[in-house]
């Protein structure tokens, strides 16, 4: 059987884990509650937090919570999270766009775990890219392993090019991780339902802040401001 044919096997029954688990079906709600206790429960962690001064300098953070990893020998991630960027004149942050994360690996690999994902956006010139509907981390913009701890900082030339750098907490590690690969793609569904407004698109979220949002969303904007000016 061919590779690729094996690799779209593997990423359905992934998906299809997914969707039979307890975490599917929660409510847009939630996951935005989700993404604030992952941030908080992150940063609380001196020695294995994002760096403060990376949060304070960034445009922009997408979280996904309890991403779902599987595979035999293949494998594939798939789960829902949110993106918020920064303006360019007070440097507040925006209300949450909700996004996919999904894609493949190769490897020697068996069962499932869940995770938790966090990218940090060091520039703002992918964002168009990123809203215009489907957006691959390593090819639409660079991507490395983010650095971890309150004194850290992106030393190597990788982490210094680097337009994104990425984190993953599993089984209670907090570790800089590369997904270069992985594709993030706008939840129109998810963002309409959230915000009640049904052909809602991402750039009108981010500049729009008066658009009525749940009480969820100004707290996880209040998390990160806190963290961010650390």
């Amino acid at each position: 059987m061919p590779i690729r044919t094996i690799m779209v096997i593997v990423f359905a029954a992934c998906l299809f884990v997914t969707a039979s688990a307890p975490e599917a079906g929660v409510s847009e709600e939630a996951k935005v509650q989700a993404a604030t206790a992952v941030l908080k429960e992150v940063m609380e962690i001196p020695e294995s937090a994002i760096p403060p001064s990376l949060l304070g300098s960034a445009y922009g953070i997408a979280i996904f919570p309890d991403l779902l990893k599987a595979g035999f020998i293949l494998g594939g991630r798939y789960g829902q999270g949110v993106l918020l960027v920064r303006s360019e004149g007070d440097r507040a942050w925006s209300n949450p766009v909700f996004f996919k994360l999904m894609g493949g690996s190769i490897g020697w690999q068996i069962g499932a775990q869940s995770s938790d994902i966090i990218l940090v956006l060091k520039s703002i010139r992918s964002l168009d890219s990123i809203t215009s509907g489907k957006f691959t981390l390593g090819v639409d913009a660079s991507i490395a392993a983010g650095p971890v701890g309150r004194h850290a900082e992106a030393g190597t030339d990788v982490q210094l090019r680097a337009e994104i750098l990425s984190y993953s907490r599993s089984r209670g590690l907090f570790l800089g991780l590369s997904l270069e690969g992985a594709s993030m793609q706008v939840d129109y569904g998810a963002n309409a339902a959230f915000y009640n407004v049904p052909g809602l698109l991402p750039m009108e979220i981010f500049r729009n802040r008066n658009l009525p949002a749940p009480p969820v969303s100004e707290e996880l904007r209040r998390t990160l401001t806190h963290f961010s000016n650390s």
